[in-house]
C-alpha cells in the first residue's frame, strides 16, 4: 500500500486526469462542425448529453464509494473513461460522438465525488485537502484544453492522438488507485442491499444542509460560466473574435481554468469571508470585461477578462469545497460531494443548452452577452446568500457565548 503522502498524490492525479477528459474535445468542436456539418445547437446537445450522463451516474453511483470503498469505484470509473477515449478516437460522425460523450459522462460522474473524497481522506490537513480538491477541476480542464489544442494544431492524427494518450493514462491510474489505503465507510441501513442503494437519489446529512443551501447560488454562478467556456467558448473565439488557430483556442480556454487553479491558492491566504468576497468580485469583473471584449472584438481584452473571471471561479469553488468538507462526516463525504457536483453540473449544462438554442435564433454574440447578464444576476444572489449565512453564523456564535457565560459554575 502507498503511504499517506503518495496516496494523496495518486488521488490528486486521478482527480486531475478525470477532469482532463471534460475539456479535451473542446478545441476539436469546430473541426467536428466543419467535418460533419452540424449546427451550434447540435454542438450544445453533444455537450449536454455528457452532463446528463454524468448526472445520472452521480445520482446512482455517486455515493457508492462510501459503501464499498473508494478504490473499486475510482478504478472502475477510470477504466470506463479509457473506453470513452477510445470511442472518441474512432468516432466517424455525430452519432459516434454522442455515444463517446455518454460513456465519458458516466465515467466522470462515477469518479468525481469519489476522487474528491479520496483526496480529502488522504490529505495531510483538511485545509490543504480543500485547496487541492477544489483546484483539481481547473487543473484537469487546463491540461485537456491545451493538450488537445496543441496536438490538433501540430501533431499527426489531430483528431485521435489526444484520446489515445488519455486512454493509456487512465489505465495506468486505474491500477495505481488500488494501492491507496481505504478510509471510513458508512454502514448500510438495516435491510438495505447494495443494489437497492443504487436507486437514483441524492441526499445530505442534516448538519450539512444549511451550509449546502447557502452555497447553491455560488456553485451556480461559478459553474454556469465554466459551462459557457467549454460549450460555446471555442465558437465565440472562432466566430466572434476570429481566432483561427486551434492551439490558440486551447490556450485561451485554458487561461480561464489556469486562473481558476491560481484562485484556489490565492484564496487560502485570506480569511474565509474575504476569500468568498474576492471570488464573487472577480467573477463579476471578469464577466463584464469579457462581455466588453466580445462587443469590441478585442482578443487581448477577452484573455484578460477570462483570467480575472477564472480567479473568481477558483476562489468561489474552493470556498464551497472547504465549507462542505468541514461540515460533512468522514463516512458520508462521497455522498456530500456527489450532491455538490449534481448541482454544479446542472448549472454547468442547462444554461449552456439554452444558450445553444438562443444562438441559433439570435446569433452567437447577443447570446453570449445575455449569458453575461445571467452570470451577474447569479453572482448578486450568491452574494446575498453569503451575507445571510454569515449573519446567521454570527448570531449563533453570540448565542453560544451568552449561554456559556451564563452557565452556573459547579464545584466538587
Amino acid at each position: 500500500m502507498f503511504s499517506r503522502a503518495t496516496s494523496f498524490v495518486v488521488a490528486g492525479a486521478a482527480g486531475v486526469a478525470t477532469l482532463t477528459a471534460a475539456s479535451a474535445p473542446s478545441p476539436l468542436y469546430p473541426v467536428y462542425q466543419r467535418l460533419w456539418g452540424f449546427s451550434a445547437f447540435v454542438l450544445t446537445v453533444v455537450f449536454a448529453v455528457y452532463v446528463f450522463a454524468l448526472l445520472a451516474a452521480l445520482l446512482t453511483v455517486g455515493s457508492l464509494s462510501d459503501r464499498v470503498g473508494r478504490r473499486p469505484v475510482a478504478s472502475g470509473a477510470l477504466v470506463l473513461l479509457a473506453l470513452g477515449m477510445v470511442l472518441f478516437a474512432i468516432a466517424g460522425g455525430t452519432g459516434g460522438l454522442v455515444v463517446a460523450r455518454i460513456v465519458q459522462g458516466v465515467a466522470v460522474g462515477a469518479a468525481t465525488g469519489t476522487t474528491t473524497a479520496m483526496i480529502l481522506d488522504s490529505a495531510p490537513s483538511p485545509r490543504f485537502g480543500s485547496v487541492v480538491s477544489s483546484a483539481v477541476p481547473s487543473l484537469g480542464i487546463v491540461i485537456g484544453a491545451v493538450l488537445a489544442g496543441a496536438l490538433v494544431q501540430f501533431a499527426p492524427l489531430p483528431r485521435q492522438l489526444v484520446f489515445w494518450i488519455l486512454a493509456a493514462v487512465y489505465l495506468v491510474l486505474a491500477a495505481l488507485v488500488w494501492l491507496v489505503p481505504e478510509r471510513a465507510r458508512s454502514e448500510p441501513a438495516a435491510g438495505e442491499s447494495l443494489w437497492r442503494s443504487l436507486r437514483p437519489s441524492a441526499g445530505l446529512p442534516v448538519a450539512v444542509r444549511p451550509v449546502f443551501v447557502a452555497l447553491v447560488p455560488s456553485m451556480g454562478a461559478s459553474w454556469a460560466l465554466a459551462g459557457l467556456y467549454l460549450s460555446l467558448g471555442s465558437s465565440v473565439l472562432g466566430n466572434v473574435l476570429e481566432v483561427r488557430s486551434h492551439f490558440v483556442v486551447g490556450l485561451v480556454l485554458g487561461v480561464f481554468f489556469a486562473a481558476g487553479a491560481a484562485g484556489t491558492v490565492v484564496s487560502t491566504v485570506l480569511p474565509s469571508r474575504w476569500g468568498q468576497r474576492l471570488g464573487y468580485g472577480m467573477l463579476a469583473l471578469g464577466v463584464l470585461v469579457t462581455t466588453a471584449a466580445m462587443l469590441l472584438a478585442a482578443l487581448p481584452l477577452y484573455v484578460a477578462g477570462s483570467a480575472v473571471a477564472g480567479l473568481g471561479f477558483g476562489a468561489t469553488f474552493r470556498f464551497a469545497v472547504h465549507a462542505l468538507g468541514e461540515a460533512a462526516p468522514d463516512g458520508r463525504r462521497g455522498e456530500v460531494f456527489a450532491t455538490m457536483y449534481i448541482v454544479s453540473y446542472l448549472a454547468f449544462s442547462l444554461p449552456a443548452l439554452v444558450a445553444g438554442l438562443a444562438a441559433e435564433r439570435f446569433g452567437l454574440e447577443p447570446t453570449a452577452v445575455a449569458y453575461g447578464g445571467l452570470e451577474i444576476a447569479l453572482i448578486v444572489i450568491a452574494t446575498f446568500a453569503g451575507l445571510i449565512r454569515a449573519r446567521g453564523q454570527a448570531g449563533l456564535a453570540t448565542e453560544h457565548t451568552v449561554v456559556d457565560e451564563g452557565a452556573p459554575c459547579r464545584t466538587r
